[in-house]
């Protein structure tokens, strides 16, 4: 089977160089035992590879099992991998098969594997050496034979220099490494991937197809895509629901693209090439300039003198407060429009011999800690009703992994 023909197979498109180079490689690693190693930005389409290598390996009777590791609680990740007997944990009813017993003879494809717990690490690392495996609550080793592919999107050596992933387990991992290229570098190809989605949404929806004008093509070209393939699906289909022309001009086309201008201060999601963020930071940037006026704020009243009469601030002063909720309320758009100000605030505070400066200083950390994790579960109950519960989306749009989102779930008692 030729280049050409696994691209129609597996219904993959374009002819970027590096995306020929990488379905390269999986076909003449398919035919071995190899472990591979998918890298590439989320949305890349990097669970392709993993398909193409079992179907041109002799496993392809076997069984092909896709496990998003991100997206499996820590407590019984061991579980679903590895299977339990019975009695083992709290709910164990019975004996389980995990997915490397019923995978024997197969493949397993191991999404997000930078997600896996430590323990798991060390488990895994068994598996591949030895092709031996525990289940939990079991003394007794089996064994499986078993193809092990895994992909993730982030920078592994900055998770290895971190202390999150094993080295050992890394190399063993990426025995063959081949890396998906982001679609900012397949410029050739996002016009291609347009009309195919415009077509397979003119179907879905049964509509004319909508095409793009010369200028529009050009823009399309020229946005960096930081959502890669997946943003560029989303984007089509918005087009072809929401517009009722079918032919999409540059001004049009601009409405739906997601302004990038952060990007140029660093804050990439899901670059590999970048160091890993934070999931705060990356739910919480828009407080970054925030942060300086509450500094400013705070200054500003501990140097007030304490008094028995209120003190109110004046036109500058209020102003700092002004605009503090200016850009809270301006980046949240989930925040009514009523809460907005419209009128600068005249605040006024009233202070005591009785409260002491550091005493204030405590309460002020305290609100804005408040403030922040009322906020953080906010984002995240409006995410999930968004998409309706699938936390695969909601995390996605959050910026963080399921397991993340899972657990701030938990830990906000936010329900199943």
């Amino acid at each position: 089977m030729n280049l050409l023909q696994v691209k129609q197979r597996f219904g993959i498109i374009g002819s970027a160089p590096l995306l020929n180079r990488a379905l390269e490689i999986a076909m003449q690693v398919a035919p071995t035992d190899i472990s591979v190693l998918v890298t590439g930005e989320s949305g890349t389409g990097k669970e392709i590879i993993p398909q193409v290598i079992h179907q041109m390996s002799a496993r392809k009777h076997g069984e092909y099992i896709a496990v998003n590791c991100g997206a499996i609680p820590e407590g019984t990740i061991d579980s679903e991998l590895f299977g339990h007997e019975k009695g083992s944990f709290t709910g164990a009813q019975g004996s389980r098969q995990g997915y490397f017993e019923v995978a024997n003879g197969g493949t397993i494809f191991l999404d997000e594997v930078a997600e896996l717990p430590m323990q798991t690490q060390v488990r895994l690392l068994r598996v591949l050496e030895t092709g031996e495996y525990i289940r939990v609550g079991s003394s007794k080793p089996l064994k499986t034979n078993v193809r092990v592919v895994a992909a993730t999107n982030e920078n592994m050596q900055a998770a290895i220099q971190s202390g999150k992933f094993r080295e050992d387990l890394y190399y063993r991992l990426s025995t063959v490494p081949i890396s998906l290229p982001a679609l900012r570098q397949r410029a050739e190809d996002i016009h291609l991937l347009f009309r195919k989605f415009a077509n397979d949404f003119a179907e879905k929806y049964r509509m004319p197809a909508i095409k793009l004008t010369e200028d529009a093509v050009l823009l399309l070209q020229q946005y960096p895509w930081p959502g890669n393939i997946r943003q560029l699906k989303n984007l089509v289909e918005q087009l072809s629901v929401i517009e009722t022309a079918r032919e999409i001009d540059e001004f049009t086309l601009q409405n739906y693209l997601t302004p990038v201008a952060d990007k140029a201060q660093g804050l990439r999601i899901n670059d590999p090439a970048q160091d890993s963020i934070s999931e705060r930071e990356l739910m919480y940037k828009f407080l970054f300039d925030m942060k300086k006026d509450l500094t400013e704020l705070k200054k500003l009243v501990l140097d007030l003198t304490g008094t028995n009469h209120e003190i109110a601030l004046s036109a500058d002063q209020s102003a700092v407060v002004n605009r503090i909720y200016q850009e809270v309320y301006e980046d949240s758009p989930s925040m009514p429009a009523r809460m907005l100000p419209s009128a600068p605030v005249q605040v006024e505070i009233p202070i005591t011999e009785s409260l002491h400066h550091e005493e204030f200083a405590a309460h002020i950390e305290l609100e804005e800690s408040l403030s922040l994790e009322d906020r953080e579960k906010e984002l995240i109950v409006k995410a999930l009703e968004k998409h309706r519960g699938k936390r695969k989306y909601a995390a996605l749009e959050l910026g963080i992994s399921e397991r993340t989102l899972y657990r701030k779930i938990k830990e906000f008692q936010l329900g199943e």
